[in-house]
């Protein structure tokens, strides 16, 4: 694969896991519709990664990492914002924090960083 076509490959795969992260959400999985809400957000920002490095991107899941690893430049709110979905993906994966994180996610919730989520998403994908 060539450069284009693997950062056309993380958006690809990016975009497949938004109906994902809504058929969570719409089946009541909300804490797992959380943790794909992460995924996005890390595919996007590798396929940001590629674009600036041209080259595979590390095999990290720190969203606040790899998003100071491209040429993109955030707000403080928007980093705020990934230091919060680093949780998600921390807390939905290990068993002494899932409880608590499963007991956080209400719809109301879920559906308030859903929402943030797609805008960052919608955001950084504008800028490929």
């Amino acid at each position: 694969m060539n450069i284009s076509e693997k950062i056309e490959y993380w958006v690809k795969i990016a975009e497949m896991d938004v109906s994902v992260m809504h058929h969570l959400f719409q089946s009541g999985d909300y804490n797992y519709s959380l943790f794909i809400g992460h995924l996005i957000l890390e595919k996007i920002l590798k396929a940001h990664y590629i674009k600036k490095h041209q080259e595979t991107p590390p095999r990290v899941h720190d969203l606040v990492k790899i998003a100071k690893s491209t040429d993109l430049v955030f707000h403080e709110e928007q980093i705020k914002f990934l230091i919060t979905i680093n949780t998600f993906n921390i807390e939905a994966r290990y068993p002494d924090e899932k409880l608590k994180f499963y007991k956080m996610c209400t719809k109301e919730f879920a559906n308030e960083n859903i929402i943030k989520i797609e805008e960052l998403f919608k955001w950084l994908k504008s800028l490929i």
